[in-house]
């Protein structure tokens, strides 16, 4: 408790009697500050009493109409307090708002000693993404003489996300599919919803399993094998490297990736199936959690996601160069080749066996062979390469791994892939066309046509791979936009 200024001023009061008393010997006037003092005793007592019974019966709420909201949304927030009953003290609510957020007015709101409840509504915008929770509202209550502080009421938490893209188009071609992260198979027959096989039936089969319309249709007795369903092993591999950075404000490839990696981690949430993260910038790995199936794992993933931004690629000068390096996007196309089943391995070895310098044909592919073997060796140093490889060292099959990149790096992506499907291990690469986010990228649409072509070659070619998908994310607006400029030219420019 603290006594205000009228309590301090009857405090001196008495304390001026008592001296007044001694300086002209009146015991009476010493009697009137022993009075005086006993009535301050009184009122704490009587304060600190009802001071109690306000508080037991106070209820003080902080509720926002949305807890989930974008950047630079503004969300009415409102504070209230109730009463069980009607107390003589006064009560005074503020509500401190969380960092990062702006209003143009307190949240704060009081209640006389005759009213039992009252609220107030502010509008409070919200300019920074992450995760706010409120503070408990600071409560004074007072009855004139005395004060009281404390911290009373909810805490909520509001989620701010990035003001991302909302038209995604994530597909094959041009033509957009739902890719619902959800039941999938095992390769095992069991207990499931997914039919797998219709067999004729085998002594020891239950009669429950035995499928009456096709003994029915057949004449004879046929059992239904189901698909057994069982938890996956995610991993999330998501590159925020400098060439992510691609497009305007708000809509740049990680923005895109981003929607789409944090849908697929509150599938998996739903489905209670165990998901883990990777992120990828231009120095290596920089935040990295294994599978698991625990809320506060998917919380993790969520925030990171929510906080992930481009790196700088310190090789780069000046950072971040619009347009990236088609003619390095060509060249990466390439694969090492098996011909006969002599492969680039056979022939260094090989070579190695001549060591004759002085061999013509030795001399003329030995050049070629050692700059494979640097073409693997870079391969090899790639961030996105690296982090696969890490993720999947000493791991049996069964993991499915989802990567999140564009195709600035066809030579890396195809590397990784392969090596992620190694061991039985399934792949999902998702893919931002670079053409469909450069700011420039469509003001010659046949041009913006042949990249997206050309970008269509290395997503076919990396769903041929066996247990790999491929598909294409990007704004769905510009894409339909260079697909119609190659149907009017296929069409001899007539529109």
């Amino acid at each position: 408790m603290y006594p205000t200024r009228r309590l301090w001023a009857v405090a001196g009061l008495a304390v001026f009697l008592a001296a007044f008393a001694v300086v002209t010997a009146r015991p009476l006037l010493l009697g009137g500050a022993g009075l005086v003092g006993s009535w301050i005793a009184v009122r704490q007592y009587r304060f600190y009493r009802t001071l109690e019974e306000t508080v037991d019966g106070l209820t003080v709420e902080q509720s926002i109409a949305r807890t989930g909201v974008r950047t630079n949304d503004t969300v009415p927030v409102t504070l209230s307090a109730t009463l069980e009953a009607p107390s003589p003290l006064v009560v005074a609510v503020e509500a401190e708002l969380p960092t990062g957020t702006a209003a143009d007015e307190p949240l704060a709101l009081s209640l006389d000693a005759s009213e039992t409840g009252a609220d107030r509504t502010i509008d409070v915008t919200w300019p920074v993404a992450g995760r706010h929770r409120f503070d408990e509202p600071t409560v004074t209550l007072t009855d004139g003489h005395l004060r009281e502080t404390v911290s009373l009421g909810s805490t909520p938490v509001v989620t701010v996300e990035p003001r991302g893209p909302r038209t995604i188009h994530v597909g094959e071609g041009g033509d957009r599919i739902a890719t619902a992260y959800g039941e999938h198979e095992t390769g095992r027959l069991g207990g499931g919803i997914e039919p797998a096989e219709l067999r004729e039936y085998v002594p020891g089969d239950t009669a429950d399993r035995i499928d009456w319309k096709a003994t029915a249709r057949l004449a004879t007795p046929h059992v239904r094998e189901y698909e057994a369903e069982s938890d996956r092993q995610t991993l999330l591999v998501v590159d925020h490297r400098e060439s992510l950075a691609t497009g305007r404000p708000g809509e740049t490839e990680l923005d895109y990736l981003r929607e789409v990696a944090l849908a697929t981690a509150a599938s998996a949430r739903r489905l209670g199936d165990p998901v883990g993260l990777r992120t990828v910038g231009d120095e290596g790995v920089t935040f990295s959690l294994e599978p698991a199936t625990t809320p506060a794992a998917y919380d993790r993933i969520r925030r990171r996601l929510l906080d992930l931004e481009p790196t700088v690629d310190p090789s780069t000068p000046g950072g971040h160069v619009d347009g990236v390096d088609r003619d390095r996007r060509r060249f990466g196309g390439s694969t090492p080749r098996t011909v006969g089943g002599f492969t680039a391995a056979d022939a260094r070895s090989k070579l190695s066996a001549l060591g004759d310098e002085t061999d013509a044909f030795a001399s003329t592919l030995r050049p070629f062979y050692a700059t494979r073997e640097g073409y693997r060796e870079r391969i090899e140093s790639d961030p996105l390469y690296g982090a696969v490889r890490a993720a999947h060292r000493d791991r049996t099959g069964g993991r499915w791994t989802i990567l999140f990149t564009d195709d600035s790096r066809p030579a890396e992506v195809r590397e990784t892939v392969k090596l992620a499907r190694g061991n039985g291990n399934s792949v999902l690469v998702l893919l931002a066309p670079t053409v469909l986010y450069e700011p420039g990228g469509l003001a010659d649409v046949e041009d913006a046509y042949d990249r997206y072509v050309e970008f269509e070659e290395l997503r076919r070619d990396l769903s041929r791979i066996p247990r790999v998908t491929a598909l294409e994310v990007g704004p769905r607006d510009r894409l339909s936009a260079v697909l119609s400029g190659g149907r009017v030219r296929a069409r001899g420019g007539r529109a």
